[in-house]
């Protein structure tokens, strides 16, 4: 049997596995759906909400369970644990597991006649573990900043400004809410980090990648901050952080006695560091001169910026990770928006009859900037622009600013294609100041979510960035990413390849081994009048801003 690699993604809702073969086809997938599968836990979507206002936890005997769960899923669709040569995988970013004292040594002990979670009981200082969807920490977040000079200056270390849902404010809160907690805690771990540490046996350090989204890493030396560490924890969080970060396709080790004489995985199996599902999405889904568009519940793009002789510009509004693999010559930036599939439902429910076939033909009747009009919709509080709600319609000219109009004024028909038109531009007027000026221009862009099965959006995506559009046969992006990772390191093991890169691994698979396709190409003078409306989205862009922030003072 040839060689296969395994990863793992640990969602919020779920644990999946792919399970690839040297050529990175596909041939088993698992999961396991907390709710419906372990429902003892009380979970809904993965979570629970509370005590304390804005607290959402998980809980972290759950996920040990789902790893039994899922072994003997495998197990019973008849895969041979010894052919897996690797693992490696993603868990759900900013998400934070509290380790006890005692957890290093029942970590060194497990048992194979013993479930997971009742031999590691006792292995944690809190029994749950904040997750993304945490947002108790504004406090925490308006300290870290203020701390460490404003959120310009903590962008410009860590690649953020304070968010919420980061681990460094996550930290600095248990530190003050629950003390006996972080009395108790003798390592910190990202969900990511977690995840090796069961296999390995002992406590994985953390990937460089996803502690990028700590506000606790200088995001281009790679190594933590003593100055951010000591806002968040104190003089003693350096000690329960762990090492420095270490770069994704590394060996950490192998696997642990208990998951041969369990499950029967090969002794020399590698493990792999996991890294955070968006860093993962990228290396499964894109390559050198891609860009990656997540069509979801929320709008997400994320750009791999290869290495330069330029840093790459750090932005309130904006991520800057550093990248799994290529670390610390070359990074990932995020621009993240949270009304992407909500903004574009209301739009077509509003003005198409809540009719997708509908909603299409009306994009498809109008033309490159609907007649003069532009339209930016933001039902919930945007991340970018910061905070800004309510919709926003503005008649443009080429001659004069943008006049704001009633939405009502708009031709009905018009709506669909300027949400579309409004959602893209907002992206397209950033990605020049993200890249450094030496970068090569984008080749593809790679589009993933629900409404990249779309093929009008797809269309108007591939005219508006000039670019050819992309989907990938594989659904579960980050896993399947987790896989890729795995057989990096695997890869590298091999004699001559020590100092391999990514890239040299990938070029043996090519685009079709990813299952690849192009599903739209720019049409010239339709991507040509999409460049003179970038200057027009901006100025109405600021007009939005100015009014936000003057009703905000009222």
């Amino acid at each position: 049997m040839p060689p296969l690699f395994l990863g793992l993604d640990l969602s919020t809702q779920q644990l999946k596995a792919v399970l690839v073969q040297e050529d990175c086809s596909i041939v088993h997938e698992s999961s396991v759906h907390f709710d419906h599968d372990l429902p003892s836990y009380g979970t809904v979507n993965g979570a629970i909400k509370g005590p304390a206002p804005g607290e959402v936890t998980s809980p972290v005997a759950m996920w040990l369970d789902a790893y039994d769960l899922l072994m003997q899923r495998m197990k019973d669709s008849g895969i041979d644990f010894r052919d897996i040569m690797s693992i490696s995988g993603a868990g759900q970013q900013h998400g934070s597991v509290y380790w006890s004292k005692d957890a290093e040594v029942l970590l060194a002990n497990l048992d194979p006649s013993k479930l997971l979670s009742e031999q590691l009981s006792h292995a944690f200082s809190s029994p749950r573990a904040p997750i993304w969807q945490d947002s108790s920490t504004t406090r925490e977040c308006r300290e870290i900043e203020n701390a460490i000079g404003g959120p310009q200056q903590l962008a410009d270390i860590s690649g953020s400004r304070a968010y919420e849902r980061f681990t460094g404010t996550q930290i600095a809160r248990i530190r003050k809410v629950y003390p006996e907690v972080y009395a108790a805690t003798s390592r910190v771990s990202l969900v990511s980090s977690f995840m090796p540490s069961v296999f390995l046996g002992r406590i994985a350090p953390i990937e460089i990648s996803d502690a990028s989204g700590m506000n606790l890493m200088d995001v281009l030396s790679c190594k933590w901050d003593d100055r951010l560490l000591d806002i968040c924890g104190g003089p003693d969080l350096r000690a329960k952080i762990g090492p420095e970060p270490v770069p994704g396709g590394t060996s950490l080790g192998n696997v642990h006695s208990y998951w041969v004489h369990k499950w029967g995985f090969n002794p020399n199996c590698i493990v792999a560091p996991f890294t955070g599902d968006n860093p993962a999405t990228v290396v499964a889904l894109s390559f050198p001169g891609d860009a990656l568009l997540s069509l979801g519940t929320s709008t997400t793009y994320l750009l791999s910026i290869p290495p330069s002789d330029t840093a790459p510009k750090r932005f309130t509004t904006s991520h800057l990770l550093s990248h799994p693999t290529d670390a610390p010559d070359a990074q990932i930036a995020m621009l993240c928006y949270k009304n992407g599939a909500l903004a574009r439902e209301q739009v077509r429910d509003r003005f198409s009859d809540a009719d997708w076939n509908k909603y299409n033909q009306l994009v498809e009747s109008q033309s490159p900037g609907c007649s003069g009009y532009m339209g930016l919709y933001f039902p919930l509080p945007e991340i970018i622009p910061p905070e800004v709600q309510g919709d926003f319609v503005f008649r443009t000219p080429l001659t004069v600013p943008p006049s704001r109009v009633s939405l009502d004024d708009v031709p009905s028909q018009c709506h669909p294609r300027m949400i579309l038109e409004s959602q893209f531009l907002s992206i397209r007027s950033r990605i020049a100041a993200i890249l450094p000026p030496d970068a090569p221009p984008l080749q593809r862009l790679v589009i993933t979510g629900g409404s990249s099965a779309n093929q009008t959006i797809r269309q108007l995506a591939a005219d508006l960035f000039n670019m050819k559009v992309y989907v990938s046969a594989t659904k579960e992006a980050a896993a399947m990413g987790g896989a890729l990772l795995a057989k990096f390191a695997w890869w590298k093991a091999q004699d001559g390849n020590q100092y391999g890169s990514f890239e040299e691994m990938s070029a043996m698979t090519g685009i079709e081994g990813l299952g690849m396709k192009c599903v739209a190409e720019p049409q010239g003078k339709v991507a040509q009048a999409y460049e003179g409306l970038i200057e027009a989205y901006t100025a109405c862009e600021e007009q939005v801003v100015r009014a936000w922030a003057a009703s905000a003072k009222v």
